[in-house]
């Protein structure tokens, strides 16, 4: 057997060093190749999102005793789809002068987003123009729906290839 006369640890000091500059490295370059997108949960960048967070929940709420929003669109498709909703008072009468502007955006990317304003209104549903979508699977759509002083956001996962969409 024989005895080592410690010289290795230098040499192991010095590659681990190495091998953490190398991590750290390819961390930079790989966080800089997949930018992270900004959050829109409110149509807004998430830093005045965060800002207005007790506003936006406070407006919601008195949005939600006096009105209801559906989303009523048939199913979202690659090719002409129409996004619709449906603004009603806890009555169920209808109302007919809401405003509403929309956001189609993949939850991966703002490269394909599409903004949708000006709809046309009949009997409560707010219709907005047919759009062609650029590639097949998930969305969000995401509405702002103000009524008079109060407002809330509206906010739907849909996908092209299921019937279903889901309100978050």
């Amino acid at each position: 057997m024989s005895k080592s006369n410690g010289q290795i640890w230098p040499y192991a000091i010095v590659i681990s060093i190495v091998l953490i500059f190398a991590a750290g490295v390819t961390t930079v370059v790989i966080a800089t190749k997949s930018p992270v997108e900004k959050s829109d949960a409110y149509m807004m960048d998430y830093h005045e999102a965060d800002a207005k967070a007790n506003d936006l929940i406070e407006s919601r709420i008195a949005f939600d005793k006096k009105y209801k929003v559906e989303y009523i669109t048939d199913s979202l498709t690659l090719n002409e789809s129409t996004i619709k909703y449906k603004v009603s008072d806890l009555n169920s009468e209808k109302v007919c002068d809401a405003n509403i502007t929309v956001v189609i955006t993949r939850p991966d990317s703002h490269q394909y987003d599409k903004q949708l304003n000006n709809p046309k209104i009949e009997n409560g549903v707010y219709s907005f123009k047919s759009i062609k979508l650029e590639k097949e699977g998930r969305w969000d759509i995401m509405a702002k729906v103000s009524v008079g002083d109060v407002q809330r956001y509206y906010n739907v996962k849909a996908d092209t290839r299921a019937k279903d969409a889901y309100e978050y």
